[in-house]
């Protein structure tokens, strides 16, 4: 549907010129075409030039550094936990005579030891696959050891808060509720672990944190919803194909058509 809206619109728009260019002709002023194609060409580029700013910063900036990094995946190391059996002494059988409503049920390491996942009615639980005991939701020690098994560095931790409600734009709300700890080096990394299941769900730092505001002015997305399916850029883009348009006209006088071109100036 868009682009039939695009075309319609550079239809009109190339009917407008042409009759603006027969109209300058029947009062005597020559070059009819070239004049209106420069006025709309300088008009519409004083319109969006600036955008076509941002698009080729914010463009060089996600092209420039390497996605791995901006993932954050250099944060976290990735450990091959092996689960043995032997090590597993709480059976599935009493847990499912303490929760009989368990589902989802799997088997997982928290650090260097087994546990239990699982859900009862829509809520996430975290069990020792060694003694029984309940994990969830995780205390603070708890997290802060967990977040600095999953880092690969050797920093200090400098902040802990547990999210709730209301999550920054970088966890998504769906891992709530969450860890949030932040390490004391360069780029100011986050490790973000789930306080229910233990899990890593998040790994940002500075340089993803801009990542999305430059991916977010790319697609001209000055809302909260992240989506590409904005009319903003509908529009824009439009009045950037109508622009090129404009400026082939002026490129047909200034290459194939000198002597027109020198004779207006």
């Amino acid at each position: 549907m868009k682009i039939v809206v695009i075309f319609l619109l550079l239809t009109i728009l190339s009917i407008f010129i042409l009759w603006r260019s027969k109209k300058t002709k029947a009062n005597n002023r020559p070059f009819g075409l070239l004049k209106v194609s420069r006025k709309f060409h300088k008009w519409l580029m004083l319109f969006i030039g600036l955008q076509f700013v941002v698009w080729s910063i914010s463009g060089a900036y996600m092209v420039i550094f390497d996605i791995n990094y901006i993932h954050g995946n250099s944060l976290v190391s990735n450990p091959q936990d092996t689960i043995k059996p032997d090590n597993i002494h709480y059976s599935m059988a009493k847990l499912y005579d303490k929760y009989p409503q368990a589902s989802k049920l799997e088997v997982g390491k928290l650090i260097e030891q087994n546990v239990y996942r699982f859900n009862v009615d829509g809520n996430q639980y975290l069990l020792s696959a060694q003694t029984g005991e309940l994990l969830s939701p995780l205390s603070k020690a708890l997290a802060i050891k967990v977040s600095q098994h999953h880092y690969s560095a050797d920093h200090d931790v400098s902040e802990v808060e547990l999210i709730t409600e209301n999550p920054p734009f970088e966890l998504n709300p769906r891992s709530l509720p969450a860890w949030r700890v932040n390490f004391d080096a360069f780029g100011s990394p986050s490790i973000y672990i789930s306080a229910e299941t233990g899990k890593l769900v998040g790994k940002r730092h500075n340089f993803w944190r801009l990542f999305d505001w430059m991916f977010r002015f790319h697609l001209m997305d000055y809302g909260e919803d992240s989506s590409i399916h904005n009319y903003l850029l509908f529009f824009v883009i439009s009045f950037s194909f109508a622009t090129a348009l404009s400026g082939l006209v002026l490129v047909y006088f200034r290459v194939f058509k000198k002597d027109v071109t020198e004779e207006l100036v």
